[in-house]
């Protein structure tokens, strides 16, 4: 069912689950299926030795993705307007993510959110906005 502008209201919240530790296999079929196999990503030894990480780590857009897909499940397929973030933390293999979804306001059948994705440690990995239609 959609969501109605009528049964929103400033301040109400969604919250989901994104992955729950998050793997290796899943950060290396990312790279398989978005081209980008930077090392940092895939190459343990490269990321530990020469780019001096703890660990490779999960792409951005990886992280931007799986909050996408919270946003769609709350606003419904084909809804989004805007949605955009910013990056504050890496997240790791083992990593899980949860994501909250606020609304700012609703203006003319469009719901304006904010969204932050966090780590099992409650440390912000992500933070951004979108913006719905909403009927």
């Amino acid at each position: 069912m959609a969501l109605s502008a009528r049964n929103l209201k400033a301040g109400d919240t969604y919250t989901e689950c994104l992955v729950e530790d998050l793997s290796r296999t899943q950060i290396v079929m990312y790279a398989g299926a978005s081209g980008d196999y930077n090392p940092v990503h895939t190459d343990e030894k490269f990321t530990t030795e020469i780019a001096g990480y703890p660990s490779v780590f999960a792409h951005g857009m990886l992280t931007m993705g799986m909050t996408g897909r919270m946003l769609t499940n709350y606003v419904g397929d084909g809804r989004l307007t805007k949605y955009g973030v910013r990056f504050t933390s890496q997240v790791w293999p083992g990593d899980t993510l949860n994501s909250t979804a606020t609304v700012v306001d609703i203006t003319d059948g469009v719901v304006n959110l904010s969204v932050e994705t966090t780590n099992q440690d409650g440390a912000l990995v992500l933070s951004g906005y979108a913006a719905a239609r909403v009927d």
